[in-house]
């Protein structure tokens, strides 16, 4: 699958796989926090992430390694969007501090439901935050949440060889907990491709694509199967929906641009490479884009 290059030295917007080379975090775990508001709204001049988006990753990351609950987070950057409204970065106003979270506000730390902790301005002794009240209804979202708990440990067992086994046990415990949880039926399928379990695969891409018919990196990787396949037209549908579904993908105009070669279309092939170098200008397909262009010229 193509990979993703060093941005211009200028950059008012980073694309999806930028964020995900900078920070070494995996794109489809990146997606789906965003899909799910649990990063900040768009803040880039078009769909992708700006400078303060990278910030709320960065600092979300550092919250998942210090041991935070990924609930625990999202309930917290909830709470601030409601009782906080004025804070423009609510997930990255989060620190821990003494195995709590909290939101630092003029030198006081506050709750995210509004209420003040302590005053450093006259307690000169070390911080002692009290712990987050649950969120109404948390006791009844409890299989979510831990689906969602078991998400998070596939993502980040999945990066290497070394834990696909333990990431398929952790996809399937999350589905078993909430069998509607699409992202993880994807990285699943993913993770059965990198262990050369094709067949198991494309089940776990349809079955993501029956739960969520616009998913992106589902299109994709089912996509990049057929197309290994030899079943071009079919891999063309699916290289379609998904640049349907986002089309400042970049590297999707690649994977479309060397298909439409493959399928001796040219014309339709240029038109992807140069929306690629628009996208990414500096991209590792840049200089392949460009010369296919002069070629053709």
């Amino acid at each position: 699958m193509p990979g993703v290059g060093v941005s211009s030295a200028v950059v008012t917007a980073y694309s999806l796989r930028d964020v995900a080379r900078i920070l070494k975090v995996s794109p489809a775990r990146l997606r789906y926090w965003k899909r799910t508001s649990l990063l900040p709204p768009q803040l880039a001049p078009e769909p992708g992430f700006g400078f303060r988006d990278l910030v709320g990753v960065k600092r979300l990351l550092r919250l998942l390694d210090e041991g935070v609950p990924l609930r625990r987070i999202r309930n917290s950057v909830e709470a601030l969007r409601l009782h906080m409204p004025e804070l423009e970065e609510p997930l990255a106003a989060l620190a821990l501090t003494a195995g709590r979270v909290a939101v630092l506000r003029d030198g006081v730390w506050i709750e995210p439901e509004g209420q003040l902790v302590i005053d450093f301005g006259t307690t000169p002794a070390a911080p002692s935050v009290a712990e987050l009240p649950p969120e109404a209804g948390e006791a009844e979202a409890e299989e979510e949440e831990s689906a969602l708990d078991w998400f998070e440990l596939g993502c980040r067992l999945d990066s290497e060889p070394a834990g696909f086994d333990q990431a398929v046990e952790a996809y399937r415990r999350a589905l078993e907990l909430d069998p509607e949880f699409a992202d993880a039926q994807c990285n699943l399928g993913a993770v059965y491709y990198n262990l050369g379990r094709k067949a198991e695969a494309r089940a776990c891409f349809a079955a993501c694509l029956e739960l969520d018919p616009q998913h992106v990196e589902a299109h994709f990787n089912l996509a990049n199967l057929l197309e290994e396949e030899g079943c071009n037209e079919r891999a063309l549908g699916h290289y379609r929906s998904a640049l349907g579904a986002d089309p400042f993908y970049s590297d999707l105009h690649v994977n479309l641009a060397l298909l439409y070669e493959k399928m001796g279309l040219p014309r339709r092939a240029r038109e992807h490479w140069r929306r690629y170098l628009q996208l990414d200008p500096s991209g590792s397909w840049a200089e392949v884009a460009q010369q296919r262009l002069r070629c053709d010229g």
